[in-house]
């Protein structure tokens, strides 16, 4: 309750991520209710709702899963559509908190579907008409530290005014994302603010770093990858050792997959990559073995492309080669090359990370390809 009211006196709205199950220790109904001072009501619809749903699963409903019927009086209901707790609007005073589950899928949905509208709605109601927009530009390849130092004149610039900021998220194997955030007037100025600060910070990335940046939002690796191939029209094919799979996984999580990707060849033993994809014998953990796995699998499975990766993911070498070491093999359209890397972390950590840096060479050879034009 304490951490209720604190949050309470500094902040016109909060949002309770978990403490709605059925266990003893969730807390949130019984601690919000009091944070409004009344009691909890039992919703007899609710508990109908909550029935049914373990009812068409062939399950009977336990008695602890009736206190996720229990709500504050006064507090409006968010229903749920992907569990069992229901969400909770709870006013305290003129502020507001927002409960919801801590599974994040159930969470978003009743951010999106809920909490965005409420607030928006709260905010039109006082009167208040700025629009606050961010873009987040995505990037593989460099340190948190070397981006901050690419944009730091920039950064230093808009601490002064200018409607922008700029922040660095850390996000493991998915990179590092820098976050521009405008608040403009309306949608459109916030827009026009996003759209030229975009354009600076990457003129200083690229400047400084290279083609670190491959997408924006919620681009992933292997979506932009996808539009590439696509764009292009070539089909893909992967030859992957030490990640196992991971490759191919990440492809077919692109809706329509099949419209560009072969297949792949998880060649995991020394022996499929020599009597399978034709490389010669001899160290397998090397740019000669990487590029022969790339134009193996291009072949065997009739591609346009080629990709590969084989390294060591650790806790021994190989083949001379200490753990972490990676080399990325490619064939595209019959060109051959190679990438050595040198990638930190243990061994699940140097599969994600092989895996994640692979689809990045892929990228960048692609964007050095000029699409054909069309034929007259």
């Amino acid at each position: 309750m304490l951490a209720f009211r604190t949050a309470l006196a500094r902040s016109d709205a909060m949002i309770v991520c978990g403490g709605l199950g059925p266990t003893q220790d969730d807390i949130t109904r019984a601690a919000l209710a009091e944070v409004m001072n009344v009691p909890l009501d039992r919703d007899d619809a609710l508990v109908a709702t909550i029935r049914t749903m373990f009812e068409t699963r062939g399950r009977t409903m336990p008695d602890n899963n009736l206190l996720q019927a229990d709500v504050p009086r006064g507090a409006a209901i968010i229903p749920q559509t992907r569990g069992t707790a229901p969400g909770l609007i709870c006013r305290v005073g003129q502020k507001v908190v927002y409960a919801v589950p801590g599974v994040p899928y159930e969470m978003s949905d009743m951010f999106e579907r809920a909490i965005l509208p409420d607030l928006l709605e709260r905010q039109r109601q006082a009167g208040e008409t700025s629009v606050i927009r961010s873009r987040v530009l995505r990037t593989w390849g460099a340190s948190e530290s070397a981006l901050a130092e690419a944009v730091a004149e920039r950064f230093d610039a808009l601490a002064e005014g200018g409607g922008v900021t700029i922040a660095f998220l850390a996000s493991g194997i998915e990179g590092i994302k820098v976050r521009l955030t405008a608040r403009g007037e309306d949608d459109a100025q916030a827009e026009a603010l996003l759209a030229g600060e975009e354009k600076t910070v990457r003129a200083m990335i690229e400047t400084k770093l290279g083609e670190i940046i491959f997408g924006v939002d919620d681009q992933s690796m292997e979506h932009v990858v996808a539009a590439q191939l696509q764009a292009r029209g070539k089909t893909l094919a992967v030859a992957e050792s030490l990640t196992g799979g991971l490759i191919a996984s990440r492809l077919v999580n692109v809706p329509g997959a099949s419209a560009w990707f072969r297949g792949g060849v998880v060649s995991y033993a020394s022996e499929v990559k020599f009597d399978v994809l034709g490389v010669p014998e001899g160290p397998v953990v090397s740019a000669a073995a990487a590029e022969a796995m790339a134009s193996g699998v291009r072949r065997l499975l009739k591609s346009d492309v080629g990709l590969s990766v084989t390294g060591v993911a650790g806790p021994e070498e190989q083949d001379g080669q200490p753990a972490g070491t990676v080399f990325v093999g490619l064939d595209l359209d019959g060109e051959c090359s190679s990438v050595r890397l040198h990638l930190p972390g243990d061994r699940p950590r140097v599969r994600a990370y092989s895996t994640i840096s692979a689809l990045d060479v892929l990228r960048r050879a692609l964007e050095r390809t000029l699409v054909a034009p069309p034929l007259t």
